[in-house]
């Protein structure tokens, strides 16, 4: 696993879709995404909220990967919808490592054609509360892992934390689901047949300062973008 600070000439450079401040119009960042980034051996760096089809495609051709990060709803962000369709759809046509977050994983499945309870609590009742308060660097659920994810991190079951409403209803076209949360939620998938397309639904940025297996999460995906 690669240190911070290692091998800094030849770091990759990993493109984060931006935050966005619907009323003050303004793009602004979570330092966690970016600290996670570093502590894997990668390089962040801030993507704009608008770009072109020709924007995309500079983008996607200079950067070694894209974190796709959590944030508003998806369909109620026009900015954000539109910036990151275009991304998205470059960054799979270029085979470039993705690592979707949160919003990030709902971005990702419906762009592939999957659909999401628009609301876990009133159309997916559950004992788990999946929108946990502060502190938000403390687990409060489990799941149960699979495949690819469940290889990296050598177990069953783990412990995460959780910030969200929305959830993974019916997978798109392709995807595989790597966690599952005892209420049947999915909570992590990824795309084979690429060389990387990973997307969890907790919060690995809060956790990886002190949590080997979020850790780990980060650093798989940046050692695939060198």
């Amino acid at each position: 696993m690669k240190q911070m600070g290692e091998d800094s000439n030849k770091a990759p450079l990993i493109g984060v879709t931006p935050l966005w401040d619907t009323e003050r119009k303004s793009v602004w960042m979570l330092p966690d995404y970016l600290d996670g980034i570093k502590a894997a051996g990668g390089i962040p760096v801030v993507l704009p909220i608008e770009m072109s089809e020709t924007d995309a495609e500079r983008i996607v051709e200079t950067f070694n990967g894209f974190l796709f990060t959590g944030g508003q709803d998806v369909s109620s962000c026009p900015e954000r919808d539109k910036e990151e369709t275009l991304l998205l759809q470059k960054a799979l046509e270029a085979d470039k490592p993705i690592l979707g977050i949160c919003r990030g994983l709902q971005f990702i499945n419906v762009f592939l054609g999957g659909t999401l309870w628009q609301d876990i609590p009133s159309q997916h009742p559950s004992e788990i509360v999946h929108r946990q308060g502060k502190p938000y660097d403390v687990p409060t659920h489990q799941v149960i892992l699979s495949g690819d994810l469940q290889s990296l991190l050598g177990k069953e079951v783990l412990e995460v934390n959780t910030l969200h409403h929305q959830a993974v209803k019916d997978l798109g076209n392709g995807l595989i689901p790597m966690a599952i949360a005892p209420d049947g939620i999915i909570e992590a998938f990824m795309l084979p047949g690429k060389r990387f397309v990973w997307a969890v639904q907790w919060h690995p940025e809060y956790l990886f300062r002190t949590d080997k297996d979020s850790l780990a999460i980060f650093s798989c995906f940046v050692e695939h973008c060198y």
